[in-house]
């Protein structure tokens, strides 16, 4: 497929490594992991081995690396240099390329530090989600405030110049006040990259049992807008560009890993639950961590994998691009797909422009702000459905 659209002028590649484990679980995370660490050694050796098989997956040079999960902070340090050592022998590795880190504050100290600095992390991705003890607690993280502003501390005294900071709104115990004091205290911080959340209640999640049985509030959809405007409006007072739906950078520190997602680039997800994409087909790991070691030992495939069809990668495309900044390029899917949204949803667009949810800019689809808070339901509204 040739990509001419001025937006997918040239295909990035990445690669992410799901680490599937973390100390304790939050009540909100719906993502794979196991608090049983018993098998580090094993998993850690079967990622290796995964990168290695699937060594011809990307055949082009490699712009970013992310370890994420889960939580990365909990390997050891010849856990992560045998990780990187095999991409750098198996891949062709770009020599700007961005190696992201996920860690939570209770994990890190000095030495680990030194430890993540001298592999060649130079990007850091940090879990600190509240700044608020209470919530924190009603979270169930494991940290505190203080631990986490130390933390910080911490990786500017270790000269990591490019940081993220997660952060949570919508929690139900906090008030309007409590989320201005986060904002107040991530802007005095200045990191260079914010991603900001709504918490979201998922059901096989503790808040997801506790919901089902009517023994947890949420905020409605009016507060949540409400909160996202505050969000909104506080970075972009600090200088943050609002680049998509919940992220936030200065300087142009976006993020290579999520944008190259955004902007279709092609990835290969290594370990449990983790997703690859190729720019012809979708595949997904097994999400449980004994069935993913014991395929890898015995060679067995440990995804699935799916073919995608042009209504497929229409879809997926309006929904990553609507998100970012960088918007739908009504070219790109033309050329690529022979698509013409603007002809196939005239109405809807039409519709929504009129109603200040998007901008039509040089053949390019863009939300406003206010388009950004319904950004999912404008998405589906524009998707092929049969």
């Amino acid at each position: 497929m040739i990509n001419n659209s001025k937006n997918y002028s040239k295909i990035n590649n990445a690669i992410y490594i799901h680490i599937p484990f973390c100390k304790q679980a939050c009540y909100y995370c719906n993502f794979h992991f196991n608090v049983n660490i018993n098998m580090i050694d094993d998993m850690v050796n079967c990622l290796v081995r995964e990168i290695e098989i699937r060594k011809a997956y990307l055949n082009t040079e490699i712009n970013s690396i992310y370890f994420g999960g889960g939580t990365p902070s909990i390997l050891s340090q010849s856990h992560i240099n045998s990780i990187l050592n095999t991409i750098y022998k198996n891949f062709k590795i770009s020599e700007n390329i961005e190696i992201t880190f996920e860690c939570n504050p209770d994990d890190l100290n000095n030495s680990k530090f030194e430890e993540i600095k001298a592999l060649g992390i130079n990007r850091l991705s940090i879990g600190i989600q509240t700044f608020n003890n209470k919530a924190l607690k009603y979270l169930n993280r494991a940290h505190n405030s203080q631990k986490a502003l130390k933390t910080y501390e911490l990786a500017r005294k270790h000269n990591f110049k490019n940081i993220n900071i997660d952060l949570i709104y919508g929690i139900p115990i906090n008030s309007i006040d409590d989320w201005k004091k986060d904002l107040e205290i991530i802007t005095q911080l200045k990191p260079e990259h914010i991603s900001s959340y709504c918490l979201t209640i998922e059901k096989n999640t503790y808040f997801g049992t506790l919901y089902s049985r009517g023994k947890l509030k949420i905020v409605g959809e009016d507060m949540e807008a409400k909160l996202f405007d505050i969000l909104v409006e506080n970075l972009q007072k600090a200088n943050y560009e609002h680049y998509e739906v919940s992220n936030f950078c200065i300087d142009n520190k976006y993020s290579k890993h999520n944008t190259n997602y955004w902007k279709k680039g092609n990835y290969l997800g290594i370990g449990p639950s983790a997703h690859s994409y190729n720019g012809i087909s979708r595949q997904w790991n097994i999400s449980n961590n004994k069935k993913y070691i014991d395929n890898i030992k015995s060679y067995i495939p440990v995804y699935t994998k799916e073919i995608l069809t042009g209504k497929d990668h229409i879809n997926e495309y309006i929904m990553t691009s609507l998100r970012t900044k960088w918007g739908c390029d009504l070219e790109f899917l033309i050329n690529s797909y022979d698509y013409n949204l603007l002809e196939k949803s005239e109405n809807l667009i039409n519709e929504s422009i009129e109603n200040n949810l998007m901008n039509l800019n040089n053949k390019t689809l863009i939300l406003t702000h206010k388009g950004f808070k319904l950004a999912d339901k404008i998405c589906s509204n524009l998707f092929i459905l049969d």
